[in-house]
């Protein structure tokens, strides 16, 4: 069939272009925020709930929770994408983050601000699916849809070194601030309202169109994907959420959240820079690309497990952040590149219950002193992933 016999109804009306990629760009940077804005003040809430009945295990959980939400509800989340549409979905999460994300500003009850951030999650794994999802939907040619969710990872790490630096200068003022950034989200909705649309599964452009009939996730095709994207979502977010911790245990006072959030942005820069060469290292094979971002991770948590002192985290965690930056994009196109129109949202879905998920912080101040070798063990499994990988795939065909 020519495209002069396509039906009408079959040919595409819109294209997306610059501007819609940057508001899905923005508002996948909401997710990333839930966790590392508050990252530098989390030694501080720890000393200021940590009396409260069960504190010392709840403060951390403020971090964590969100993390488990996502797990469990981004993929309920892929399915309400794929059946009820994406845009719908995408603008009244983006209104409730905001609602939701800065309750503990005023809130005093621990078990109240846990609760906010059960929510908080919810919200988190909506906005990430349907951004994703989104960016696959509107760019049909491989080379600019790869070019854009390698600069989801730039803009999302660009913007975790910005809230984190945030969340580090407003920590001085109190532990309740920083959660007034939270209010954001509707700042980036508004224009969404007016400038995105849902995608058509009649759209002629689209290289994927879903055949008729009952969708199913592609399980045979993704879930050595899935299960590799878990652990590298736990290995790209232990050194974001653990750095504070880190730092504390060379004997920086927890309520410094100054330097605290420096040493994390550092960190965070350096994932940003990952993600910008992943613009040219993305050329390659996905059988070079991970081996080589699993690997730095290695190199990073093993430094910070030998080197003593602050000197030692900041280079670790600087290295790590390099190999991160570069393992999430390469991650999304190994996996989200292919599904066709009506798989996508139940494909993103686990690639996003698997790239955020993050691992817990420790229970206790006193606890960072072990961490660096949890970290040089994490470090550990990460070469062994990288030597996994890169044989496995590079023995199949580039397809």
């Amino acid at each position: 069939m020519t495209n002069d016999t396509v039906p009408a109804p079959m040919r595409a009306t819109r294209r997306a272009g610059g501007w819609q990629a940057a508001l899905l760009l923005a508002g996948s940077c909401m997710p990333v925020m839930g966790s590392v804005l508050i990252t530098p003040i989390l030694p501080q809430l720890s000393q200021k709930f940590g009396d409260q009945p069960g504190g010392e295990i709840l403060v951390p959980m403020i971090v964590a929770i969100p993390a488990l939400m996502i797990a469990i509800f981004a993929p309920f989340a892929g399915q309400i994408v794929d059946r009820l549409g994406r845009k719908t979905l995408l603008i009244i999460t983006m209104f409730a983050y905001a609602l939701v994300g800065t309750a503990p500003a005023w809130l005093e009850s621990l078990p109240l601000i846990l609760f906010s951030r059960v929510l908080v999650g919810v919200c988190e794994a909506a906005i990430m699916t349907v951004c994703t999802t989104l960016i696959v939907d509107y760019f049909h040619d491989e080379r600019r849809r790869n070019r854009y969710l390698g600069l989801q990872v730039v803009a999302t790490t660009l913007a975790a070194t910005v809230f984190i630096a945030l969340g580090g200068a407003l920590g001085v003022w109190g532990g309740h601030t920083p959660f007034w950034i939270y209010a954001l989200s509707i700042v980036i909705a508004v224009p969404m309202i007016f400038s995105l649309w849902e995608p058509s599964k009649q759209d002629a452009t689209d290289s994927h169109v879903q055949a008729s009939g009952k969708v199913r996730t592609p399980w045979r095709r993704i879930w050595v994907p899935v299960i590799v994207s878990i652990f590298g979502g736990f290995s790209f977010y232990i050194i974001a959420l653990e750095v504070g911790y880190l730092v504390v245990g060379t004997g920086v006072a927890a309520t410094n959240s100054g330097v605290i959030g420096a040493v994390a942005a550092a960190a965070s820069l350096a994932a940003a820079i990952g993600g910008i060469s992943f613009m040219r290292i993305g050329k390659l094979p996905t059988g070079i690309q991970l081996p080589i971002a699993f690997g730095l991770q290695a190199i990073g948590m093993v430094i910070i497990w030998f080197v003593p002192g602050t000197a030692g985290i900041v280079v670790g965690a600087v290295i790590a952040g390099l190999g991160g930056g570069l393992l999430l994009p390469s991650l999304l196109t190994w996996l989200v590149s292919r599904p066709r129109l009506g798989e996508r949202g139940r494909v993103t879905r686990w690639v996003t219950s698997g790239l955020l998920f993050r691992p817990l912080p420790p229970p206790l101040p006193p606890a960072a002193r072990t961490l660096p070798a949890a970290s040089g063990v994490v470090g550990g499994l990460a070469a062994v992933v990288a030597i996994a990988t890169g044989v496995a795939l590079r023995a199949r065909s580039p397809r």
